[in-house]
């Protein structure tokens, strides 16, 4: 298989994945009055809520250089009213963010969040998290989930693929 042709098979097994994560997603959601299961692995778990954590920290200190660097250059964001963006779209939808200087800020949810391996590719996250800002002078928050497909490539971390829903 030349890999011009492998990048469809690619793009459907991410699919199927991104399908699968949105539906454990929904359904451990719709579960939150039963306790969070324990992670499958620890370790792994461990070092993707760090890495989430480090995503909460650039968005919060409106980092866009960090956050370019937690973003995978052919990062696909799928969001169930903005559409689908690209890594630069994701970036200047950031900086338009930014720019308001309404103290945007992120927050995870750990309790609700769960982290699966991808053999031979990195980890699967799926959670809720808030995203806060000041509008006419009042704070306003509100919870979303998302599933964030996670690529380890050369020991490095960055998110390869975003679905953020519940809008």
């Amino acid at each position: 298989m030349t890999e011009s042709s492998q990048a469809p098979l690619a793009r459907f097994i991410c699919t199927l994945l991104l399908l699968a994560a949105l539906q454990a997603c929904s359904v451990s959601q719709h579960q939150a009055s039963e306790p969070p299961r324990p992670p499958v692995s620890q370790p792994l778990f461990d070092e993707i809520w760090r890495m989430d954590s480090l995503l909460s920290v650039a968005y919060n200190a409106y980092d866009l250089d960090q956050l370019g660097r937690l973003f995978d250059e052919d990062l696909e964001f799928y969001h169930d009213t903005g559409g689908l963006l690209t890594y630069r779209q994701s970036l200047d939808g950031l900086k338009s963010v930014f720019e308001k200087n309404n103290q945007a800020r992120r927050f995870a949810e750990k309790r609700y969040a769960e982290v699966y391996p991808i053999k031979d590719y990195g980890a699967v996250q799926t959670g809720l998290h808030v995203f806060c800002h000041l509008e006419n002078g009042k704070e306003q928050c509100a919870t979303f989930k998302f599933v964030h497909i996670w690529r380890k490539k050369d020991g490095i971390w960055r998110i390869a693929r975003v679905v953020s829903y519940d809008h």
